[in-house]
């Protein structure tokens, strides 16, 4: 444990929060993929194959930060459920030492959001069926989207070595 309030916390309370990190560590790991506003932060396997993290394929950064809350919004699901969830395992997985003490990891507990939702309940309503939406009116202009210029990177410029030694 390091900081200057590392003689406040125990070494049970040290180890407790050590077992923690995984919340954390699954969904984001930094490294850079060139992405811009929140997703500059790549994502672990949980958050960008799982939860789709980084598949909101829109220009506009406000549809995007949306995106991005329901997805952690979605994690933080799996996070509230760990307790509940059981091992499935797969068909190619039946032979593999069954976990039985611990948390089990976010994709884990995603395979077994189904049942869980469904032990659950919710107290919503069920869904009604209202008819078909009028759509657009006709004669609607549907404002176009700006086109941007591309912007490509320029020749790299050689470095100019000296042809004479200098002179120390």
């Amino acid at each position: 444990m390091m900081g200057q309030l590392r003689d406040e916390l125990t070494i049970n309370e040290g180890y407790q929060a050590y077992l923690q990190r995984y919340d954390i560590e699954h969904l984001l790991r930094f490294e850079r993929e060139g992405r811009r506003g929140f997703l500059a932060m790549s994502n672990h396997a949980v958050g960008k194959q799982r939860l789709l993290l980084n598949a909101s394929g829109t220009p506009e950064v406000e549809h995007e930060e949306n995106w991005v809350s329901l997805s952690l919004l979605a994690y933080v699901q799996l996070w509230a459920a760990r307790k509940l969830a059981s091992t499935l395992p797969q068909p190619w997985e039946r032979y593999l030492p069954q976990k039985t003490e611990g948390f089990l990891t976010p994709s884990l507990v995603q395979r077994d959001m189904n049942r869980i939702i469904t032990e659950i309940g919710t107290p919503a309503n069920s869904p009604k069926p209202r008819g078909f939406a009028s759509g657009r009116t006709e004669g609607m202009i549907q404002t176009k989207r700006t086109r941007h210029e591309v912007i490509k990177k320029g020749k790299k410029s050689k470095k100019l070595e000296p042809s004479t030694p200098i002179a120390v």
